[in-house]
């Protein structure tokens, strides 16, 4: 069982409790849409889930529902009693804490490898994305809903007017694609925009040899003037024959770089 809208507004007047705004808590009230979001994240037994923002425990029911073993991690302190009562006897372990600050190598140390299942807050869910992507390869894949720009972002490629630096930080580590979106009808409250479902596959290693943190000080350096020339927003950083070098053209814009493209481009000026 999983929770209807009627059910988590019981769960919420019956402890006098609401949504909060400041932590981004849109709760999903939508039973088919949590076992959507489980089936396309294709966990079951032998599973080791971590689910962010794990709230009243929607997600959470479904997840477990389907044989994984949960860590559903809750920044909420209100929240938290009642979520461990919603999961009391299932294999759902409750954490507090804040995604953003946790210690992720000791959380993910018991297992050597986890899927991310999560509805995300829109406030944090690109920069945790790409923080558990370079900081955390015990995950190996995740399934989270975003809101839709973010989800467009992540899994952009070049040429897109979505394309930009988180897509280039994914595309580095791992592939990614929009499995689905979901309208605004299935949450509590209901947000005024469309949410994505990305699946994000981690590669076994970076698509280039290039150093990730050399690559990524070029790419922001690029995208934070994305409308000039190449030669522009890099001069004085990359030479005319560091372009030629890494057979790059020096009029194009940033979003006609692949992640290969810039992995050539950062080779060739860190020769």
């Amino acid at each position: 069982m999983t929770h209807t809208r009627t059910e988590l507004n019981a769960l919420l007047d019956a402890h006098d409790l609401g949504p909060s705004r400041a932590l981004g808590q849109n709760f999903v009230v939508d039973p088919n849409t949590v076992r959507r979001i489980a089936r396309l994240a294709d966990v079951g037994p032998g599973s080791q889930v971590i689910e962010i923002g794990a709230g009243l425990g929607s997600l959470t029911l479904a997840l477990a529902e389907t044989g994984a073993s949960v860590t559903a991690v809750e920044i909420d302190r209100h929240l938290r009693p009642i979520l461990e009562t919603v999961v009391d006897g299932l294999d759902v372990t409750v954490v507090a804490g804040d995604a953003m600050a946790l210690d992720w190598p000791a959380l993910l140390a018991r297992h050597e490898e986890w899927v991310l299942v999560a509805n995300l807050p829109y406030n944090v869910a690109t920069p945790l994305v790409l923080d558990l992507l370079r900081d955390a390869p015990q995950i190996s894949r995740m399934l989270v809903m975003v809101q839709l720009e973010a989800g467009e972002r992540l899994v952009a490629g070049p040429g897109s007017g979505a394309y930009g630096i988180p897509s280039v930080k994914v595309a580095l580590r791992a592939t990614s694609r929009l499995v689905g979106k979901v309208g605004p009808d299935v949450f509590h409250p209901r947000p005024r925009v469309d949410s994505a479902l990305v699946e994000i596959v981690r590669r076994d290693r970076p698509v280039t040899d290039a150093d990730p943190d050399q690559l990524v000080a070029l790419v922001e350096r690029a995208f934070n003037q994305r409308r000039k020339m190449l030669r522009r927003s890099l001069a004085g950083i990359v030479s005319p024959e560091q372009f030629a070098a890494a057979a790059i053209n020096a009029e194009d814009r940033p979003e006609r770089l692949s992640v290969e493209d810039w992995g050539r481009l950062t080779q060739a000026v860190h020769r």
